[in-house]
């Protein structure tokens, strides 16, 4: 038999190994990104304090129709780098959440980057 291999828990893995080396401050928070399968959100954290000072996702009101696709995840990056932008917030530091920077993550990256956050 032919196991199936536990890709959340792969991701998991490589999330942490991320995470020992990316740290959010208050001057440089933390942009974390989670994609499901039919959803993606976006947090801005600030590590130190464990606060979390902006989060964006596609289940707002604001974002209309499915939230699992490319178009969805841009238009997150660019209300997660508005409502972080009304807070002060200028750069960030990127963290994928241990997915490849490909499709929905890359997306929501280049919208952030559109909504004007620096990283």
């Amino acid at each position: 038999m032919i196991k199936r291999p536990n890709t959340n828990a792969q991701r998991l893995k490589r999330h942490k190994r991320v995470r020992a080396k990316i740290s959010g401050t208050p001057e440089m928070p933390r942009l974390n990104v989670f994609r499901s399968e039919a959803n993606i959100y976006a947090q801005v954290i600030d590590d130190v304090n464990g606060v979390t000072l902006a989060s964006a996702s596609s289940l707002d009101k604001a974002i209309e129709g499915y939230g699992g696709n490319i178009a969805a995840a841009t238009a997150v990056g660019k209300l997660v780098a508005e409502r972080a932008k009304a807070k002060g917030i200028e750069t960030v530091v990127f963290d994928r959440g241990g997915y490849l920077y490909h499709g929905r993550v890359k997306a929501l990256a280049e919208g952030a980057r559109e909504g004007g956050l620096k990283f």
